[in-house]
């Protein structure tokens, strides 16, 4: 299949090859990760340690630090009961069980430096244990701020796009679009974006992927405030014009939207982009309108109609 019929210019440097797409599957995911699966990787890398536990999710991140810390006080409760329970004033468990929890709970009190008194150590083996195990736990807890730090104060962006494109009326002719919103109480200030169609395309008898530049109506807007629709003109310069929703799946069609913008409260640049296949384009449909005035004349935002699409007859 030809998807164009006049001369182009491509742009194949977007990180992805020439490879095509089989069975549709993404090149991009909504949430702005590639799809690729990675092996030949080594499950644990020491040096890659900070950076997976800052980008990790919250839960998943909470529940490392549970698991290291339960780990770590079960460990030196087993040291405590090796050296012998007896060496631990004031524990008074009986039995196995009661004599290891007396030891844990001793361990989580060292570690933490609070020291409830209730148990101590005694003997020269047991009290640099104690000792060691309180210098540990100073560097692991100064670590673990570190890391919650590293977490709050990682730039990140909370622009939440459509879950679908529509093509709609747009001057004498149709435009594709798609629209985005920020989520913060935060100003993002010039703000770019660019858009992306990507497809495969028979050359010489082999299949490859082609990715072409979408010219956007306006790729710029200097703060954004309220909602702000992205839209492609379909002129005869596009690679859209004259094209059926068919032509498209039958291109496996993929768009990539990317944006780029100044968080004036992290100062910082942030980046964020998701991607649109062709069963998530809706032909002749438009966005609801996300904004109005109330009775004071104040502009109100209503992000719960940022899918909201409505089908033209």
């Amino acid at each position: 299949m030809v998807f164009f019929k006049r001369k182009v210019q491509f742009n194949d440097d977007l990180g992805f090859a020439s490879n095509p797409v089989t069975k549709n599957q993404r090149m991009i995911n909504p949430d702005g990760s590639a799809n690729i699966e990675r092996t030949g990787l080594p499950w644990f890398k020491f040096d890659d340690t900070y950076t997976r536990l800052v980008t990790m999710s919250w839960p998943r991140f909470f529940l490392v630090i549970l698991v290291a810390y339960l780990l770590v006080n079960t460990f030196f409760a087993i040291l405590y009961n090796l050296i012998g329970i007896e060496n631990l004033v004031g524990a008074n468990g009986i039995t196995l069980r009661d004599q290891f929890f007396d030891a844990f709970f001793f361990s989580a009190q060292t570690i933490s430096t609070v020291g409830y008194g209730h148990i101590s150590p005694q003997g020269f083996i047991t009290s640099v244990l104690a000792a060691f195990e309180s210098m540990l736990g100073l560097l692991a807890f100064a670590l673990a701020t570190g890391l919650l730090y590293g977490r709050f104060s990682r730039p990140t962006s909370k622009v939440s796009f459509s879950k679908k494109m529509v093509i709609a009326p747009y001057q004498n002719g149709h435009g594709l679009m798609c629209r985005l919103v920020n989520l913060r109480r935060n100003q993002l200030i010039e703000v770019e974006v660019q858009m992306v169609m990507s497809y495969n395309e028979i050359v010489d008898d082999k299949q490859v992927r082609r990715f072409y530049p979408l010219q956007l109506e306006r790729d710029k807007i200097s703060i954004l405030s309220l909602n702000w629709t992205l839209v492609h003109p379909i002129t005869e310069d596009s690679p859209l014009f004259e094209k059926s929703l068919i032509e498209l799946q039958l291109a496996e069609v993929e768009v990539f939207v990317m944006l780029k913008a100044f968080d004036d409260t992290f100062a910082q640049t942030i980046h964020t982009r998701t991607s649109y296949q062709d069963e998530e384009i809706e032909m002749d449909a438009r966005f609801e309108k996300m904004y109005y005035h109330n009775e004071a004349g104040k502009t109100v935002m209503d992000y719960s109609k940022l899918d909201e699409i409505t089908k033209m007859v």
